[in-house]
């Protein structure tokens, strides 16, 4: 089996010609910090102000972390990964929002998803759990998915960059590692490997 090409190097190799877009292509790991956590705080209050209960937004908080991991595999798996050959657009854009992760994995401005990116995201699933979940519900659902894709984009950075010596988080490294070193076509979970065991994309791990 042909390797694919993979570079050590911690530069950001060039995607665009237009400097305005190559700067779009880029983030420190810590602006979504400063994008999120606000909306996290402003969606708590709002859970306050309608009153939808301690209870309640305990349970929709844990539920839209629990909704995150599931989609976060599944665009891993279905979107960042869609890359026909018979359609080049396709891999073009496979190339852009996650190719170049795979053949620049220690890249640090680009493991963290830019808000050029993350914005319109975040807006469109916002609208889509709003139109499915009864009235005011949003407000506990929304934080706890927003800080599901927090600990994926946090997790994700810290992963290609440090050593854990916890055995939980060694795993979890372990498992991304292997989806990107030896086999991309398993291994779809980031910050959690459920899924992967769920559909049977996982590894067998010695």
């Amino acid at each position: 089996m042909a390797k694919n090409f993979v570079s050590n190097s911690h530069e950001s190799v060039r995607m665009f010609k237009s400097d305005f877009l190559e700067a779009l292509s880029k983030v420190h790991y810590t602006v979504p910090l400063y994008i999120f956590v606000p909306v996290i705080l402003a969606f708590t209050y709002g859970a306050y102000y309608y009153n939808i209960g301690l209870l309640t937004y305990i349970g929709l908080f844990f539920a839209g972390l629990f909704v995150w991991t599931f989609v976060e595999y599944i665009m891993h798996r279905f979107v960042f990964h869609y890359m026909p050959p018979d359609k080049p657009w396709a891999q073009r854009l496979h190339f852009i929002f996650h190719g170049v992760h795979h053949d620049y994995p220690s890249d640090a401005k680009r493991l963290v998803l830019p808000p050029s990116l993350s914005i319109p995201l975040s807006t469109g699933f916002y609208f889509l759990f709003n139109a499915l979940l009864p009235p005011n519900y949003i407000w506990g659902f929304f934080p706890g998915f927003i800080l599901g894709y927090l600990i994926y984009d946090i997790s994700h950075y810290a992963i290609h960059h440090f050593n854990f010596k916890g055995n939980i988080w060694a795993k979890i490294k372990q498992h991304h590692m292997l989806h990107h070193y030896q086999d991309a076509a398993k291994g779809y979970g980031v910050s959690s490997p459920l899924w992967d065991k769920v559909f049977r994309s996982d590894f067998i791990k010695k």
